[in-house]
């Protein structure tokens, strides 16, 4: 996602009520399905730690919702497609810098 626009954040509420805001991170297509790559804060966290929420969008009474990943390998599977895109970007970045 380019940085020239500033980060996306999105307000989700949860079963319970709860507002969560969520910084989308990155969106890739796998086996057929969307997935996104959201950060948010970890309150739990000493350090200023993001943790990664990964979500896919699901139809529900016709309207499109999101949910997070619950199947552990498909969700393992997805967050390393994830990191790869990550890694290529950086190489891809020190890669321009050498250049310049």
């Amino acid at each position: 996602m380019s940085e020239e626009y500033g980060s996306d954040f999105i307000t989700l509420t949860d079963e319970e009520g709860n507002e969560v805001e969520l910084e989308h991170l990155d969106t890739l297509e796998h086996d057929g399905e969307t997935y996104m790559a959201f950060g948010m804060s970890d309150p739990e966290s000493a350090e200023d730690e993001i943790a990664v929420v990964i979500m896919t969008t699901v139809e529900v009474d016709g309207v499109e919702m999101l949910e997070e990943v619950q199947d552990e390998l498909l969700l393992e599977e997805v967050y390393n497609l994830f990191l790869e895109r990550i890694e290529d970007d950086e190489e891809e970045d020190a890669e321009e810098d050498e250049d310049e």
